[in-house]
Order: structure tokens, then sequence, then C-alpha cells
């Protein structure tokens, strides 16, 4: 069954977390993603996170946030900054049909690897550049970071504890949301590039993303009432700003999440779950915004009910009541839920030294060309003569003095530990 993504090559040139989140989408799709590393280091997540055992449960040299990021792909490890390192990753944009970097502005150009050296040998190629700010404007040359993004965006004015409440201030997002968020953009910006390629203009194009952009526009949906109003969103904890109850609840032995999104479900919530029917015809909760406004008096009644009983009984009469809900879960309890099994999220891929490992897979099931998680995060350098022999037609003496000279890296299974 031909891929989706089944005849375009993408050469990656990314590292940390959000370039390689988006090539591994494209990995996913098919793509044949070769991802270029340092050698003796490689991708500076190789050493972030729980390490992987072998096949006799030795940890490996491979840790849990590089294993995320990189399924399906090849690695090639080539010293670009040797002339003949970026001459070969020069000729390996030949043979591409996408070059994703996440370098500094301007940094890559000193190797002849930025978009108008490598379109120029290759006017197909479709270029995307992620970088904290943009290659324009003020703050283009800065180092950045997730945690610098969600605070310029004004993710974090909006993430934590309201004030005056214990706990109050800024907080950050449980996990690196800026850069997963600019790898979607990038794959959907990258994908949209080489429609326009094959069907309109025969010719590659240049992505030029920045992170904090990617974040602001992310945010619209909160956003938009200072653009449009100039209301100012507010923090306020995990509660919802637009709806009531919209919230987490203690249970006897746990925490419920409830999102009641509109007043039938409000009704269903008070009459077949906690049994209070007299609640869902106060004029003071006859709709979403008066229940905002009085979430002060109702949410305590609704916290009371739910603390005398288990998270189970609770989830069960919301179900039965069709009105939104969700346990509050640890990754234990997330792998383990009937429904997340039933889609089969969690699977097992192959790898070198571990044999197989589970990964955490891609959500979009396709009815024609389902996503195949054909191969684990590759060794550092696992594929470097093989890539080398396949697409530039190198032999072996010429590998072996390349990795003599310090220019690659092939590694093979009994290289790491």
């Amino acid at each position: 069954m031909t891929a989706l993504l089944g005849n375009i090559r993408v050469l990656d040139l990314s590292r940390i977390l959000s370039g390689p989140w988006a090539t591994q989408m494209l990995a996913d799709f098919g793509a044949d993603v070769i991802k270029v590393e340092r050698p003796g280091a490689g991708d500076d997540v190789r050493h972030q996170g729980a390490p992987l055992n072998d096949r006799d449960g030795r940890p490996t040299s491979d840790r849990s946030v590089f294993l995320a990021l990189n399924r399906n792909k090849r690695s090639i490890a080539i010293d670009m900054a040797t002339p003949d390192g970026h001459q070969l990753i020069r000729r390996l944009a030949e043979t591409a049909d996408v070059v994703v970097e996440n370098f500094k502005a301007g940094d890559l150009k000193r190797y002849g690897l930025d978009e108008a050296s490598l379109r120029a040998i290759n006017p197909r190629l479709v270029y995307c550049s992620i970088s904290g700010f943009g290659q324009t404007g003020p703050y283009s040359a800065l180092p950045g970071y997730d945690l610098v993004f969600q605070a310029m965006s004004g993710l974090m004015s909006l993430t934590g504890v309201p004030d005056g409440q214990p706990g109050a201030g800024p907080q950050r997002t449980g996990y690196p949301i800026s850069d997963t968020t600019a790898g979607f953009y990038a794959c959907i910006g990258i994908l949209a590039a080489l429609h326009h390629r094959d069907t309109v203009s025969g010719e590659g194009q240049y992505i030029d993303l920045a992170m904090l952009d990617a974040q602001v526009a992310a945010m619209s949906s909160m956003a938009m009432s200072y653009v449009v109003a100039g209301v100012m969103p507010q923090r306020v904890g995990i509660r919802s700003q637009l709806t009531c109850p919209y919230q987490d609840f203690d249970c006897a032995d746990g925490q419920v999440m409830i999102a009641v999104g509109n007043d039938k479900q409000f009704q269903q919530l008070c009459t077949a779950v906690i049994g209070r029917p007299e609640l869902a015809t106060d004029p003071r909760y006859a709709d979403t915004p008066l229940r905002v406004a009085h979430r002060d008096s109702l949410v305590p009644v609704i916290a009371d009910i739910l603390r005398g009983n288990t998270v189970d009984h609770w989830m069960a009469r919301l179900r039965a009541a069709n009105v939104p809900a969700g346990p509050i879960n640890r990754f234990d309890q997330v792998l383990a839920d009937p429904q997340i099994q039933h889609r089969g999220l969690l699977q097992q891929v192959p790898h070198t030294l571990a044999g197989s490992m589970p990964i955490i897979g891609n959500p979009l099931q396709f009815s024609a060309t389902p996503v195949v998680h054909r191969t684990g995060p590759p060794l550092l350098g696992e594929h470097t003569a093989e890539v080398l022999r396949e697409l530039l037609d190198l032999e072996d003496d010429d590998i072996a003095a390349l990795q003599a000279q310090g220019v690659i890296e092939q590694q093979a299974a009994g290289d790491q530990p």
C-alpha cells in the first residue's frame, strides 16, 4: 500500500523538539526522513529523560525525549562544520523535497545550507525554518526556548491560580507546548507548500515560522476578546472564563473535571447526576452567563455533593446523563483507559538495541492509507553509510575515508551500551 507521503524525502536538519516533532509527523505519513546529527553527540535530546533499556535490561544511551520525537526516521551523523560535511548535506538536499531546520536565524548561511543556497540548486525544495522569533524583526537574532515563548505570548498570563488565592501566579503548561504548536504549524505549512508545488507552480518555497508567532496565533480564541473589545482575559485556574460549572471537583478518592457547555447539560447534571433538580430551575442559574456570574454560590453546592462518593461512582452517572466529564488521570491510568486501549494509541515498534519498544502512536486514523509505525527511533548515525550509498552513490572506500577524517560517523548496534 502506497503511503500518503511515500514519494517525499525530507532532509531534517532540526534538533531538540519543534522541528523533530514536525518531521516525525511527516515520517508517520510515509516520508523518507533523513535526520542529520552531529557525530559523537547527536541531537541534544538524546540525553534528556528516562533511558531505554536494551534486550538484556541494561540502560542504553537513548532517552525518552528523543524516543518520543524521532520514530520512522533514518539517522546520519555528519559534521556540517567541515567543508566535506556541508558539501555532503548540499548533495543530499538535491535529492530532497523538504528541508526542515531550527537553527538561530542566519546560522546555516555560513555553511551554504540556508534557503537561498539550497533552493538555488533544487528549486522544487520546500524549505522550512523554525526559529524562536522568526527570520526578521528586532528579536530575530535572539535565542529562546519554550518557557520564554509561553511567557511572551501571554499564555502564562492565562495559566495558573487567580490572584488572591493560595498559590496564585502565572504557571507554565506541563509540557513544552510552544515547541509542539510550532511543530504542528510547520507540518501543516510544509504539506500546503508541497501541494502548491505539485499542483500549481512546480516550484518549492520558503516557510519562515517563529515559535512566538505560532504560540500567539494558537491562542487567538482567547486573545480576540482583547483584539475586538479591549477585554483582557484573566487567569482563572482550571475553571472556564466562559461557562460554569467547567472545572475540577474533588471526589472521595480522586478528582473529576466537569465541563458543562450548555443549559441542557446543566439540567442533566442537576437532575440526573447530583439529585438537585431545584438548581436547574433556580433563576440565578438559568443560562450560561448567569451561571458564570453566580459561580461563587453554585460551585460550592456541587462540590460538597461530589466529595461524598468516588470517581467511578460519579463518572458512571455523568456518562449515563451525557454530561461531559472525565477523571483527572495519571499516565498509568491514561494508558489503562479502555477508550485509549481501543483506539490503539500505545504501539510497539522495532528498535535496534531493545528489540522492540513502546511508543505513543500517531492519533490520525486514515481509512485508505493508515499510519504505519515502521521503525523505532534510530541510533546516532545508524544509517549514515546506507544513505550515502543509496542517495549519493558513494563507495565503501569513500565512506571509510570520510569516517577516518571525522566528517561522518557510522554506528552499529554494538557501538552503544
